[in-house]
């Protein structure tokens, strides 16, 4: 007879409690307003996330099950249920992670790695810090915070893994983690602060015209400027107390770090090849709107141009497992989020708000409608999703209620930016540091539905304020 560790069994409980979950809610009776298809959806939809929550099973497990559920069910058809396969920016993540082991392997991600830590290595805190302060310099320029990701992401790797912090060895919470977590809650805030940061504000702030709400690039960076410079210096400070690194204080780092690169010597061939392609893919992009060009084939052209100088090869390819991984559970999740709006749920869910906000005061329902938009994301695997489902719903909303329209069309567009971090999967750019093997998607909920809290509170408070003041 076999003897269950007591985890195991402990596991098996929380899976039959997430099907129990299941089942309940797709036989209850199907919500008036809603087709019982999009219900059924919502039901294996919300199980998928709260096993991943309750740590039942791992999230490509999740997913897998849910994606056989949607089409063994007939809730979706084959079609609908694997559309998230050929999504190009999903893509991208995955050629980003490809790309991230030739930054490495070329030597010249320990060679940035180690230039900064030289700078700012002192501290765990420091290097946060300037991880989050050089990807709001780069931002302006980047209209896809994925691409960013995908610059920022083989930087901060190189730094974990030349600070001694590893998976393999388990030394992943010595720096790693706590690197990954901040430079990851920094891309919510980036991406906040500029129009052209992410690929959703230029569209949300056409949407606004319908309501007669201007917003320029000025206007943009003036009303996000204050609360995101209070958030840039408190969100590194907040994760350092909640998710703290072993090491704090690294005094001998920068020395450390001079005597690697002077054992390195000059730049490597490699290494000029590496920052070539590296410039070139991201010189590619900030062009991709003028040029009309696709980022992911930009992504696919730096990677070939790897693998013919032989810096990235096939047996790469098979060591790089978290890059497939990560493809199928975000290709899954994708789908589903986007037939549970395409089917009419989250439509549904915006009008039950409107009908609960009615009759109240305008600054009451500016309130309830800014953090009903940052909740709901627990639902989204994408903020463009989301933008362009409820945008206009909420604004609509607000503005009937008397919620001066353009205060209403900021907070709810750099809403869409700073919950990025609530899930694993609420941004494509969350995706590479999920998937990295630092963090656990269980701490990404936990620590990350923190940092959105305080995101929250402050654009509510002080970016309200300030909003006020100038509007």
């Amino acid at each position: 007879m076999s003897h269950h560790p007591k985890s195991t069994i402990h596991q098996h409980y929380l899976q039959a409690l997430v099907l129990v979950l299941g089942l309940t809610l797709w036989f209850l009776p199907t919500p008036e307003g809603l087709q019982t298809q999009a219900w059924h959806l919502f039901a294996i939809f919300i199980s998928a996330i709260f096993a991943v929550i309750l740590k039942a099973m791992p999230i490509l497990t999740s997913s897998i099950i849910a994606l056989a559920t949607v089409v063994l069910t007939g809730t979706l058809t084959t079609k609908q249920a694997y559309s998230g396969f050929s999504e190009s920016f999903i893509l991208l993540i995955i050629v980003a992670f490809l790309i991230a082991r030739g930054v490495i392997k070329s030597g010249l991600g320990k060679r940035i790695a180690f230039l900064i830590i030289r700078k700012f290595g002192t501290s765990s805190l420091g290097l946060a810090y300037s991880i989050i302060a050089a990807d709001m310099f780069i931002s302006p320029a980047f209209p896809s915070n994925t691409a960013r990701s995908g610059v920022l992401y083989p930087i901060v790797n190189a730094l974990c893994v030349d600070s001694g912090s590893k998976i393999a060895d388990g030394t992943r919470k010595k720096l790693g983690s706590f690197l990954m977590m901040s430079s990851m809650a920094g891309l919510t805030l980036s991406s906040t602060l500029w129009l052209t940061a992410m690929a959703a504000n230029p569209a949300g702030a056409k949407m606004a015209l319908d309501y007669g709400v201007t917003i320029t690039y000025g206007s943009w960076a003036l009303a996000a400027s204050v609360p995101v410079l209070v958030l840039f210096f408190l969100v590194p400070w907040v994760i350092f107390k909640i998710f703290p690194p072993e090491i704090k204080k690294t005094p001998e780092a920068p020395k450390i770090a001079q005597e690697a690169l002077d054992t390195m010597g000059k730049v490597h061939k490699n290494e000029w090849i590496m920052a070539g392609v590296f410039i070139g893919m991201v010189f590619l992009w900030v062009m991709s709107g003028t040029w009309h060009l696709d980022k992911t084939a930009v992504a696919f052209l730096g990677l070939g141009v790897l693998m013919v100088t032989n810096i990235f090869t096939v047996e790469d390819m098979r060591v790089e497992g978290n890059a497939l991984a990560t493809l199928i559970w975000f290709s899954i999740l994708f789908s589903m989020s986007v037939y549970l709006d395409k089917l009419g749920f989250m439509g549904w869910v915006g009008l039950h708000i409107s009908d609960m906000v009615d009759g109240l005061s305008w600054p009451i329902v500016y309130v309830a409608l800014s953090v009903s938009y940052v909740l709901i994301h627990y639902f989204f695997v994408s903020q463009t999703a989301q933008m362009l489902a409820l945008f206009s719903v909420f604004l609509g909303v607000g503005v009937n209620a008397g919620v001066p329209a353009e205060m209403m069309a900021l907070m709810l567009l750099f809403a869409t930016n700073y919950n990025a971090i609530i899930t694993p999967q609420g941004s494509s750019a969350n995706v590479i540091y999920a998937g990295s093997g630092y963090l656990e998607p269980g701490e990404i909920y936990k620590v990350g539905g923190i940092i959105t809290l305080i995101n929250t509170l402050v654009f509510l408070s002080v970016g309200t304020a300030w909003m006020m003041l100038i509007l």
